[in-house]
């Protein structure tokens, strides 16, 4: 089985920053691309960054310059460094990834999600 888990969200402040880590776990041959979605209440699920295996970023309009994704593929983690952020950036964030297993070839896995709260 695999499991993706955040962590990192919590309450900040506008202009402020958080770090959001997703940890992938379980019977995982190959991760290839890692990417950060999050939805708002009442909003759809927007892509919020992309990053390949290799390394290639992508990112929504709305958080470039201010959002960096990275990963480590010997800890098969991902992460989102947050900075200067915005009340609009209110969300849950989810990681998502596609993993390749002996048992479910390649599938797409997501994780449960981490609050971000942007308030005064």
């Amino acid at each position: 089985q695999v499991q993706l888990v955040e962590s990192g969200g919590g309450l900040v402040q506008p202009g402020g920053s958080l770090r959001l880590s997703c940890a992938a776990s379980g019977s995982i041959f190959r991760i290839y691309d890692m990417r950060w979605y999050r939805q708002a209440p009442g909003k759809q699920r927007e892509l919020v960054a992309s990053i390949t295996s290799t390394g290639s970023t992508t990112y929504a309009d709305s958080v470039k310059d201010r959002f960096t994704i990275s990963r480590d593929n010997a800890k098969k983690m991902v992460y989102l460094q947050m900075n200067s952020l915005k009340f609009e950036d209110t969300a849950v964030y989810s990681c998502n990834a596609e993993i390749f297993n002996a048992i479910y070839g390649l599938k797409n896995y997501y994780g449960q999600g981490t609050q971000v709260t942007v308030s005064a």
